[in-house]
């Protein structure tokens, strides 16, 4: 089996994601190892993740539109596990890839989304957080795949906005009581010799919003 035969189920079931969010009009990025694979280094996935932003009445219905792009619900009791937990876990019946969709509350979320540029890939756009956002993700998972995840998203983007995530990882550290997660990313950055690139003289200032701790 050729690398193209093997990707075909997750780029089919990635293909009806996206075609999905556009149908509902729902504002959602594609994360975990998708984005990893696309902002680092390329890598093995047997699933998909995404993030998406929905008001409490639309769970449903979300729900229920996936069905006409294929995709349904792992388990019976789907909108009561999210309740509990803010993930859909579904399915892409026609390939079986597994999709756990987030659904978003956080600031920083929301805010990822809005800052999210499509990827080409083929003939597919895809939603993708900025590096430095998917960066934050990682950090905070905290994992050691996660870890492995940043040192390829770094080395991939020289130029990302350090700044940027260490202001935001600082916030989730203080919020979890979890002093590590900044202290490894510093030790992550000074292993990469990552930093933030000067702003030449007579170029504009970054448009990068700083989130506001809430």
């Amino acid at each position: 089996m050729g690398r193209a035969d093997a990707l075909a189920p997750l780029l089919a079931a990635l293909r009806s994601l996206v075609g999905w969010l556009r149908a509902r009009r729902t504002r959602g990025v594609i994360v975990g190892g998708v984005a990893a694979s696309l902002l680092g280094r390329p890598r093995l996935t047997a699933d998909i993740d995404a993030v998406v932003m929905l008001e409490d009445d639309e769970w449903g219905p979300f729900v229920e539109a996936g069905a006409g792009f294929g995709i349904v619900p792992r388990r019976a009791d789907a909108l009561d596990f999210a309740r509990r937990s803010r993930v859909l876990l579904l399915r892409h019946d026609p390939s079986g890839i597994p999709l756990d969709v987030s659904v978003g509350a956080l600031p920083f979320e929301e805010e990822m989304i809005a800052r999210a540029r499509r990827h080409r890939l083929g003939s597919l756009a895809i939603p993708l957080p900025r590096p430095e956002d998917l960066l934050i993700m990682k950090a905070v998972a905290h994992r050691p795949r996660d870890v492995a995840d940043i040192e390829a998203i770094l080395a991939a983007n020289p130029r990302i906005d350090v700044a940027r995530v260490r202001e935001v990882v600082r916030e989730f550290a203080a919020v979890l009581e979890a002093p590590e997660l900044s202290a490894d990313l510093e030790r992550l950055l000074a292993a990469v010799r990552v930093s933030r690139p000067r702003r030449r003289a007579g170029s504009p200032p970054s448009r990068t919003r700083r989130p506001r701790a809430r």
